[in-house]
């Protein structure tokens, strides 16, 4: 792998660093907003709460609209360019949630950060998967996750530090406003990036322009030539075969698959045990700053095992690690409802609970992005992105915003005890499992157009 295109990956990368890094930094600042702000009341006579919509929420209805309208930057003002103002969107978003003086301020910075986020799950996996070659496209492409995870591990550690050295009161601005300067940092950075050589040439641009482009990603200008020519081929191929219209109905098949690794993705319940680590955790009996360090485990063990997953992702292919995944989401969910339902130690059910955020990491965390950005056409990459993003974040929004109704209620079986919940996502990573044997196909080591004219056509590769 030349290292020159690992550097320019890894600064994509980074827009995956201030994403995980935003979407969980809110768990440090979610119980003391409810107690400072008063956030935690029903909406008239709604089962939502304020504090669900407003301010556990909001950053996730940013991110819909930034994941489903993130294709039409990615597409028209390119990549690079798209990438640079996600870095902007999260600068002012850490800022002004820190700064904010209400509730109502507070949310619409936070969902300023969101756009950030949707946007760069457009973006920045788009464009790794068009600098990267078929052989290493997936350790590449996985690199976005692992920056993810890896702000999700820093965040936690940031909350907790900042949580021990700063009055309770003020803490939680501190948690929020640092992201700023990581934000600042990665802005700066992608200036020095390349635009994408297929963006280039989607759009028409002059031959020695995209050459220019192949050679700053460390390939010789005659390599950059043979290169170009091939490029140029397959693209003619697909475009005089399939229209250029996502929804043209040749690309169905790709849509479904998309909606679907998005779909289970959040069903598996990641989103609400990463927003709400601290308060899931008090619930299985650890008091406030034990709850917050073992947050920090849950980072660690992430991190560790999107190495796992990285590792293996170009070695034993998606569809492999999707099955590792599903079958660890389904053990450990379950067993994770059985603690809270039996009332076991919260030791035991901390561990399963590690036991599912290994699952994710090495199956879906180190998967959906990569999958995702591989199995649309080059023509309507951005797009598809779009969707299979925008799918994501809605069903993120969705469960970040009924599950603190669940948390807190006094209503039946839900009553001071969230076992429930755990138990319904076990059952839908049944379905996931049923979804990785019967439909999920394989695209380890197949080029991006080999891909685009396989999936956009009558047959799919399966295995």
């Amino acid at each position: 792998m030349d290292k020159r295109i690992f550097r320019i990956s890894l600064t994509a990368a980074l827009a995956g660093f201030l994403f995980g890094f935003d979407t969980v930094v809110i768990s440090g600042a979610n119980q003391p907003i409810k107690e400072i702000w008063g956030t935690n009341w029903f909406l008239g006579d709604s089962i939502f709460t304020f504090h669900g919509i407003f301010i556990m929420s909001m950053a996730l209805w940013g991110t819909v609209l930034g994941s489903l309208l993130g294709g039409i930057p990615t597409d028209r003002l390119g990549r690079k360019k798209t990438l640079f103002w996600i870095g902007i969107l999260y600068f002012v978003s850490a800022v002004g949630s820190a700064m904010a003086p209400e509730a109502y301020s507070f949310s619409f910075f936070r969902f300023i950060g969101g756009v950030g986020v949707g946007a760069s799950s457009v973006a920045a996996p788009v464009y790794i998967s068009e600098i990267s070659t078929a052989e290493n496209r997936g350790k590449l492409t996985a690199m976005y996750q692992f920056n993810i995870v890896f702000g999700i591990l820093i965040a936690f550690i940031s909350n907790y530090l900042i949580g021990v050295i700063f009055d309770e009161s003020v803490a939680w601005r501190w948690m929020l406003g640092i992201e700023g300067l990581p934000a600042l940092i990665y802005t700066l950075l992608v200036f020095k990036i390349p635009h994408s050589p297929r963006w280039l040439l989607m759009k028409d641009r002059e031959d020695s322009i995209v050459i220019q482009s192949l050679t700053l990603l460390g390939i010789d200008t005659e390599q950059a030539t043979l290169h170009l020519t091939k490029i140029k081929v397959s693209l003619h191929e697909v475009a005089e075969k399939h229209k250029s219209n996502l929804f043209s109905g040749k690309y169905n098949k790709a849509l479904i698959l998309a909606f679907l690794i998005a779909f289970f993705n959040q069903l598996s319940g990641i989103n609400f045990v990463l927003y709400y680590a601290p308060e899931i955790l008090e619930r299985a009996g650890l008091a406030t700053g034990e709850s917050l360090f073992s947050s920090i485990s849950i980072g660690v063990i992430n991190l560790i095992f999107t190495f796992v997953g990285i590792a293996l992702i170009d070695k034993l292919g998606r569809k492999q690690l999707m099955y590792i995944g599903s079958i660890g989401y389904i053990i450990s969910l379950a067993m994770v409802g059985w603690c809270f339902y039996s009332g076991a130690s919260s030791v035991l059910l901390l561990i399963f609970i590690l036991v599912f955020i290994a699952s994710h990491a090495v199956g879906q965390g180190a998967v959906i992005w990569v999958f995702i950005s591989e199995i649309f056409p080059n023509k309507v990459r951005s797009y598809g992105q779009s969707w299979g993003t925008g799918t994501h974040w809605v069903f993120a929004a969705l469960i970040t915003l009924l599950t603190p109704t669940f948390l807190d209620s006094e209503i039946g079986i839900f009553k001071d005890n969230p076992w429930p919940i755990f138990i319904f996502f076990a059952f839908m990573m049944v379905l996931q499992l049923l979804w990785v044997i019967f439909m999920m196909p394989e695209t380890k080591g197949v080029s991006l157009e080999e891909l685009g004219k396989m999936l956009s056509g009558k047959k799919s590769k399966s295995s």
